[in-house]
């Protein structure tokens, strides 16, 4: 997948998509897991069954009652190819899917860089809504409220981005971000 450019020097990839949907119609998880290869179930531990998809390589979980969650796409697209392939599926074992699944964004996480060096200490103490302890883990946490999302930031200037639901709200968290970064590095110049 390109990486998608938002301003000179800084872009972003997807990495993972989390989507849900309902197939509107109960599964039966055990005749699934004893007929198809790519499952695993383990009802006393857990009680949805793991489906695995090759192509785009993702997992579903798949919920007696016909819930799905979908993670390991990277586009919308791809999204719709697994749910189709579990579909297809299901269709080996009899059970069949008489509605089309309406799909849920619930995560996007993405990573990128903004081609800056962070001063993690400074961006700390200037930016709100920040979690930084270096001695635990070298990456500083920054929560944006609007648009909703959580940033790791580290000092090269990579970072990982989630919680956001969308392309539009990804775009947006990372513009606020580096409007918010910008605007401490004005107060740190002074």
């Amino acid at each position: 997948m390109a990486k998608k450019s938002l301003k000179k020097g800084s872009a972003y990839q997807i990495q993972n998509i989390v989507a849900t949907t309902s197939l509107e119609k109960p599964i039966p998880l055990t005749k699934l897991a004893r007929t198809q290869p790519n499952t695993e179930y383990n009802p006393e531990t857990f009680p949805g069954l793991v489906l695995r998809v090759k192509e785009p390589k993702s997992a579903v979980l798949v919920f007696s009652s016909g819930n799905l969650v979908c993670t390991g796409t990277k586009s919308i697209a791809q999204v719709k190819r697994v749910i189709q392939a579990v579909i297809k599926q299901l269709r080996r074992i009899n059970v069949k899917i008489t509605t089309k699944p309406k799909i849920t964004v619930q995560n996007i996480v993405a990573s990128g860089n903004i081609d800056l060096n962070l001063n993690l200490n400074f961006l700390a103490l200037e930016m709100q809504n920040t979690e930084y302890e270096p001695e635990q883990f070298p990456g500083l946490v920054y929560k944006l409220n609007e648009p909703n999302a959580t940033f790791l930031l580290f000092s090269n200037g990579k970072l990982v981005c989630t919680g956001t639901k969308n392309k539009q709200q990804l775009e947006n968290s990372m513009d606020q971000l580096l409007k918010n970064i910008k605007e401490a590095l004005k107060s740190y110049q002074k």
